[in-house]
């Protein structure tokens, strides 16, 4: 199967979290850290040569006659069966846009793993005593993130936003004899669930009227796609209407709602700030570059559908997002902290 390797890419970081997690105890620190970081710098080379063999290669069959990048499922097992068409898959899906976030998740994760090689074993004894719990918590978060890019399906994004906000609260709440810390961490986990409450609301409305939860389909297993033929997979979606907006507007804009939240959008930012209570490490691989990202993949990757369903909710986008902008641009011209 092309590229069946990718599995490897999101496997490895589970099964480090497993093993740090039962076996971290019972080993030394430097070791640990050492693991965790050997097999973060594997998995980094694996998603390289995804990214590579997926943009430069030409003998897999993942280019189309004119040039245009195919979409390549690796895996896509039926997870879930709600009716014989709607049905939650977990798999893995490559397309432009998840083989360039394979490349900067790793990334960023390895960096993050070699740089608490040092940071935490001489930050304080506490960071000590918890120093394996934190490279399990590290390889949960890149697992978490791995496992949302590559997603086949709208649902099992939310299943990995899920998994991404338990993995930073695990993160943020590390210092957990601090009264600081676990409040924010408990702040970060509430707030992002409310907006993941709306998430799930967006997508039981695009699968009522869908009939499916992928984003591409597979016409040899009868498959609908809400991407690759959105006209013929979302034909009613478009003349249904609720106060004044179409019942795919409501959707989006409620799925969008779920991205914002993670992406610390107004007025749902109040969680990033008292999310720094964390080691700094984990606010580089949290706030800098994986998770406030994982919002924007969601609006990226469903991008066709607001091109085509939702152009005036699109309006939704902008606002919010200018606002965002100017405050956070107004709040640091006078942060001192």
């Amino acid at each position: 199967m092309p590229f069946s390797y990718t599995i490897a890419v999101v496997a490895l970081p589970l099964l480090m979290f497993l093993f740090l997690g039962l076996a971290g105890v019972k080993m030394p620190r430097k070791v640990t850290g050492v693991l965790g970081t050997l097999a973060m710098a594997v998995t980094t080379a694996i998603a390289y040569g995804v990214a590579l063999t997926y943009f430069f290669g030409t003998g897999q069959g993942q280019i189309s006659a004119d040039g245009i990048r195919q979409v390549v499922t690796v895996w896509n097992p039926d997870w879930l069966s709600f009716t014989d068409s709607l049905v939650v898959r977990m798999g893995i899906l490559l397309d432009p846009i998840a083989a360039m976030m394979l490349v900067v998740i790793t990334t960023v994760s390895l960096m993050v793993h070699l740089y608490s090689l040092g940071y935490m074993s001489d930050h304080d004894g506490n960071a000590e005593r918890g120093f394996q719990r934190y490279y399990a918590f590290l390889a949960l978060f890149t697992f978490s993130m791995l496992g949302l890019v590559v997603a086949t399906n709208v649902f099992q994004i939310f299943i990995f936003f899920e998994m991404v906000g338990v993995s930073s609260y695990l993160l943020i709440g590390f210092y957990y004899q601090s009264p600081a810390a676990i409040h924010a961490s408990k702040k970060a986990f509430i707030v992002t669930r409310l907006a993941d409450l709306f998430f799930l609301i967006g997508i039981m409305v695009l699968s009522y009227y869908s009939g499916t939860f992928d984003f591409f389909g597979d016409e040899a297993r009868g498959i609908s796609g809400l991407l690759d033929n959105p006209s013929r997979t979302l034909g009613s979606a478009g003349a249904a209407t609720y106060m004044g907006c179409s019942a795919m507007a409501w959707a989006l804009t409620c799925i969008f709602i779920g991205g914002a939240g993670k992406s610390a959008m107004y007025p749902l930012h109040i969680w990033l700030p008292d999310a720094m209570e964390g080691p700094t490490p984990v606010s580089a691989l949290i706030h800098a570059a994986t998770m406030v990202v994982a919002g924007v993949f969601q609006i990226a990757r469903m991008f066709p559908l607001w091109i085509q369903y939702a152009p005036e909710a699109m309006t939704v986008i902008v606002v919010v997002g200018v606002i965002t902008a100017f405050y956070a641009a107004a709040v640091a011209c006078a942060q001192s902290d």
